[in-house]
């Protein structure tokens, strides 16, 4: 089993949603998150003064997975995800020792789904 995070722009949301939806996979939690990378913020002007912010907004994406869907995941995360410009985004790709489903108790591949 794999947890996959994938954190890009909020934008692009729907599009990775569909993206993942068209394998077959449904099952995620997203969090909206700030976050500084290689685009080193945007200026921003408030009342007339210029200030740099370097802490953009991004989604971030977390899926656990059973080994034969991780391919599958991260392919449809970065059709859906990239515009091939900086501040694309990244993707992790984490062992996962164990999952457990509260409702039944179930545990392992079960779990995950």
């Amino acid at each position: 089993m794999k947890l996959i995070i994938a954190i890009f722009q909020p934008h692009k949301l729907p599009d990775v949603k569909q993206c993942l939806d068209e394998v077959e996979v449904h099952k995620m939690t997203v969090s909206n998150v700030l976050g500084a990378g290689e685009q080193k913020g945007d200026p921003e002007s408030y009342r007339g003064v210029k200030h740099e912010t370097n802490l953009l907004k991004k989604v971030r994406l977390e899926i656990a997975v059973n080994d034969d869907f991780v391919k599958t995941t991260v392919d449809a995360i970065i059709k859906g995800a990239r515009t091939g410009n900086i501040g694309d985004g990244k993707i992790f790709v984490l062992d996962l020792p164990q999952a457990i489903r509260i409702r039944t108790g179930e545990t392992g591949h079960e779990a995950v789904g």
